[in-house]
């Protein structure tokens, strides 16, 4: 047996209108899209925000870990700053001016007879490589120019 309306209430009732002590179909399906929504936004944000730092994986950066610090800065202090910098850290390339210079050395350690590596920041002695002998005070010692002069050569004539 169906409850009689009341009075006042419209003939025609909406479908989002239930019953008392019925389920809410669309509330329950407004609130799954609401979790859904937040999640993909939550997600999109979260993919732009790494950006930088994907970018500078990408392509093997020296700086990629200044790039990911400035993320994670951008991302704890709100700073939008930090992002901006990290992405304009990450589309430039800075030249790699430490290998040349590691090359440089390795080829003066094997001149020098050293073992490759154990030349950095150790004395001559430490390494095996006899330091000049040091004179005593006393002793006569030859005295060594200290200009070098180079016999000229003749000009050349030129015929006119």
């Amino acid at each position: 047996m169906t409850a009689p309306l009341h009075p006042a209430a419209p003939h025609h009732l909406p479908a989002f209108i239930t019953a008392p002590g019925g389920t809410d179909v669309l509330m329950i399906a407004v609130a799954v899209f609401l979790v859904l929504a937040v999640l993909a936004v939550g997600l999109l944000f979260l993919r732009l925000h790494t950006l930088p730092e994907r970018i500078a994986h990408r392509g093997h950066k020296l700086q990629f870990e200044i790039v990911a610090i400035l993320g994670l800065l951008a991302l704890f202090t709100h700073v939008h700053l930090f992002w901006v910098a990290g992405l304009l850290l990450a589309l430039i390339d800075i030249p790699d001016f430490g290998n040349p210079l590691r090359r440089i050395a390795g080829s003066l350690e094997k001149i020098a007879g050293i073992p490759p590596g154990e030349g950095a920041g150790k004395a001559p002695d430490e390494i095996g490589i006899e330091s000049p002998p040091t004179e005593a005070p006393g002793e006569d010692t030859a005295e060594v120019p200290k200009t070098i002069t180079l016999p000229r050569m003749p000009k050349e004539r030129t015929h006119a």
